[in-house]
């Protein structure tokens, strides 16, 4: 399994940035998929999810800004971003895998509050977003 983001970059408060992972070594949707961010000296933090049946979830400090979504032909996660914080500064990264849901009916936005799944996802390296104020 191969995943690689892109998008990253520079932006003031205020900003949007499209971030972009593309799959590959394995069945895409096969696996829940999320984005996944860490700012220095902090823990990560799932961002954003995504089921096969097209349901999402967000952490509560990005919902209303940034959407989640994909397109199956081209085996590419996205993550748009808009007005865009200071605080959403970090190395965002995607990853694909199977949480374990307290709630059956969670789904993939499992991804959002499992904290001990992560350690078998499969990762990209991540993109650096940085937002000035």
């Amino acid at each position: 399994v191969q995943l690689q983001e892109s998008g990253g970059g520079s932006v003031q408060s205020g900003g949007s940035l499209r971030l972009s992972c593309v799959a590959s070594g394995y069945t895409y949707r096969t696996y829940c998929m999320g984005w996944f961010r860490q700012a220095p000296g902090k823990e990560r933090e799932a961002v954003a999810a995504l089921g096969n049946d097209g349901i999402t979830g967000y952490a509560d400090s990005v919902k209303g800004r940034f959407t989640i979504s994909q397109d199956n032909a081209k085996k590419t996660l996205y993550l748009q971003m808009d007005r865009l914080k200071p605080e959403d500064t970090a190395m965002y990264y995607c990853a694909t895998g199977r949480p374990i849901p307290s709630d059956p009916r969670a789904g993939c936005r499992a991804m959002l509050t499992d904290s001990q799944s992560p350690r078998n996802y499969f990762w990209g390296q991540g993109t650096q977003v940085t937002v000035s104020s």
